[in-house]
């Protein structure tokens, strides 16, 4: 539904986005992760037929962003970082204009529809300007499904909300991926691994990992990391004994216990359990950690 080949944008001597290469399928949630100015809203644009690339090649539903704009567009729901608004008008009016400049033949029915879908049924006689800044984000959504398009960009959709409202828009992301194809891009990373089936890591306008969160997470994490709880003996003590065993490479205090990181191939959890017996103490845990979305982030792109 989405193709990416070899995209760049130039801004004079700045490379914004270096040869960018992904796909998104039908009904995939794509989440582009990086942090600020890594060039996630520059790439949203160029899809968005926003701005146009300075090379490369990017289609949406076969159709080229460039040459076939306007068709693009019809195909394309698109909610930017800082939503467009006009204060004056009520949220269904809002919502009615927009389906107007989408071509939308008596759009009541529609209009409706959508703001039952975000919630905003209950306020749709509300002026734009009284409504908080989660609910001029579901209004933003509003806008972007209201001609029901194949795919759906969406640009720090969370980015200034509540929690509550947060959980809301998270969720509005899994159901659309139901019947969408979802970009969407962050920087809070455990999000991404909540949500998405798919993440592209960015840094300094170019992809350093790209995968399902378990695949990233088996590509990029070397050895296995333990948590392991002793009994018996104070933190020092505890830690120079877990040291001392071939295989671990490092510890880490958390909690009542250590984190503890493996060497690849390493299997340590026997010799874990016959040192600390040994030592006179008691393993009152001893069980596998998964690295997180925010790790794997941090160790590619502290390489980079």
């Amino acid at each position: 539904m989405i193709e990416v080949q070899n995209l760049t944008k130039r801004y004079n001597n700045f490379l914004a986005v270096d040869n960018m290469s992904f796909t998104a399928k039908t009904g995939e949630i794509v989440g582009l992760l990086g942090p600020n100015g890594a060039g996630k809203t520059t790439t949203m644009r160029m899809l968005t037929g926003f701005m146009p690339p300075s090379e490369g090649i990017a289609k949406i539903a076969g159709f080229d962003v460039t040459e076939d704009s306007m068709e693009v567009r019809k195909r394309v729901g698109y909610l930017p970082e800082r939503v467009p608004i006009y204060p004056d008008m009520t949220v269904k009016g809002y919502i009615t204009f927009w389906a107007k400049l989408r071509g939308i033949r008596n759009p009541n029915q529609r209009v409706q529809h959508v703001l039952e879908t975000v919630n905003l049924s209950d306020r749709r006689n509300t002026l734009v300007r009284n409504l908080s800044k989660g609910m001029r984000q579901r209004l933003g959504l509003a806008q972007a499904l209201v001609h029901e398009p194949e795919v759906v960009i969406l640009d720090e959709p969370t980015i200034g909300i509540d929690p509550q409202q947060v959980i809301e828009v998270r969720e509005s992301v899994r159901q659309l991926g139901k019947k969408h194809t979802v970009l969407f891009s962050t920087h809070i990373l455990s999000e991404a691994e909540q949500v998405c089936d798919r993440v592209i890591i960015i840094n300094k306008g170019h992809i350093v990992a790209q995968g399902a969160p378990a695949t990233l997470r088996k590509q990029i994490q070397k050895g296995d990391h333990l948590y392991a709880q002793v009994g018996g003996a104070n933190a020092a003590t505890a830690g120079k004994l877990l040291s001392a065993i071939p295989g671990i490479e490092g510890i880490s205090p958390q909690g009542a216990g250590f984190t503890i990181r493996v060497k690849a191939g390493k299997d340590v959890r026997g010799e874990v359990a016959q040192k600390v017996v040994e030592g006179g103490y008691q393993l009152l845990e001893l069980r596998p950690v998964a690295m997180t979305l925010e790790e794997m982030f941090l160790d590619v792109v502290g390489k980079e």
